[in-house]
């Protein structure tokens, strides 16, 4: 199995390189760490440091839903730097919408998008077209 990470585009936008970051990538075992690093350092550019850990958290639950319920695991990471804070964005290629479940007290997974709603300002899950969707979450630095 390979465990790389592969990084198919990797650029801040070309329009507003200061306040928007995008990168497109099929995530792996290290893919996590590896994202986790340029939120970090984004944020910390921006000004959001305090805001980094929870970004570096909810993109890493937003990831491992990609792994395990995208069958096409390509995805889009989005940093858009907002007035007040950051939007956090995975697109991917399943129009399937996020749906919560109760995780048991010994259940492995099945907390992710709980952890959002504690942990962000605000998140949601749209369609972006007949096979595709956005998941995103705010937060305010």
């Amino acid at each position: 199995m390979n465990t790389e990470i592969h990084v198919l585009d990797h650029r801040p936008h070309l329009l507003e390189p200061s306040h928007y970051y995008r990168m497109r990538l099929t995530p792996g075992a290290h893919s996590a760490r590896h994202v986790r690093r340029i939120v970090r350092a984004y944020l910390t550019a921006w000004g959001m440091a305090p805001a980094a850990e929870v970004a570096e958290l909810g993109v890493t639950e937003l990831l491992a839903n990609v792994v395990k319920h995208v069958p096409d695991t390509v995805c889009t990471i989005m940093l858009r730097r907002r007035a007040g804070g950051v939007r956090v964005e995975v697109h991917d290629a399943d129009p399937a919408l996020p749906t919560r479940r109760e995780a048991g007290a010994l259940d492995e997974d099945g907390r992710g998008l709980e952890l959002l709603d504690l942990l962000t300002d605000a998140w949601d899950a749209e369609r972006t077209g007949p096979s595709s969707k956005v998941v995103w979450f705010d937060l305010n630095a």
